[in-house]
């Protein structure tokens, strides 16, 4: 059973990324704040539930969350400052629009998902190592911003069949190294990374 909170005394906001390891399309973060003690039946780390299983906890996440947000940074911007960075932008990006809506909650503390985080203005926060699968706040932001990232990797894929997106995501399968290989790279294709 995932916790319900880190400090239960602060408005919480849970973050993760997604996309790191890839060869193509963007690194997505997610930031939810999610009622307080909030449950669900089978949220969990992303990685641990299956495609269908993901798509209704989104949607249970998007109805349920007093706030969320999803932001992206492109492979070009990954290029140009690299992927750790880049990971800790969309992250900032996601805050800074869950702080930009007046009418909904805006998080007091942070609970990020990883070991390194780069501050966040006037927002204490608390990294934890495998946070997606211990708080339900981060497990949230980690499904939003597999499922964001998925669905887009399969839009961007319809114009790029032969690299295989809409099953690798991006990720470095055999597959997309070899359609790397045979047909090049893409615009989506971070430049920066050894294929």
């Amino acid at each position: 059973m995932l916790k319900p909170h880190y400090n239960a005394t602060l408005i919480e906001a849970g973050l993760d990324e997604v996309g790191r390891g890839c060869l193509a399309g963007p690194v997505v973060a997610a930031a939810v704040i999610l009622p307080p003690d909030y449950q669900h039946p089978i949220l969990t780390d992303s990685k641990q539930l299956s495609r269908r299983q993901r798509e209704r906890v989104r949607l249970d996440i998007e109805r349920d969350a007093l706030n969320w947000a999803i932001a992206e940074v492109s492979p070009a911007e990954i290029d140009r400052i690299n992927i750790l960075k880049a990971s800790f932008l969309a992250m900032h990006q996601a805050v800074d629009q869950l702080v930009s809506r007046p009418a909904l909650p805006h998080p007091q503390h942070l609970l990020v998902d990883g070991n390194r985080f780069v501050p966040y203005p006037l927002l204490p926060h608390t990294c934890i190592v495998k946070g997606d699968s211990l708080y339900l706040s981060i497990a949230a932001a980690s499904v939003l911003a597999k499922t964001y990232r998925d669905e887009l990797m399969t839009q961007l894929g319809t114009d790029y069949p032969a690299y295989g997106w809409a099953q690798n995501a991006g990720y470095p399968t055999p597959l997309h190294r070899d359609a790397i290989r045979q047909f090049g790279q893409t615009p989506h294709h971070r430049l920066s990374f050894r294929f």
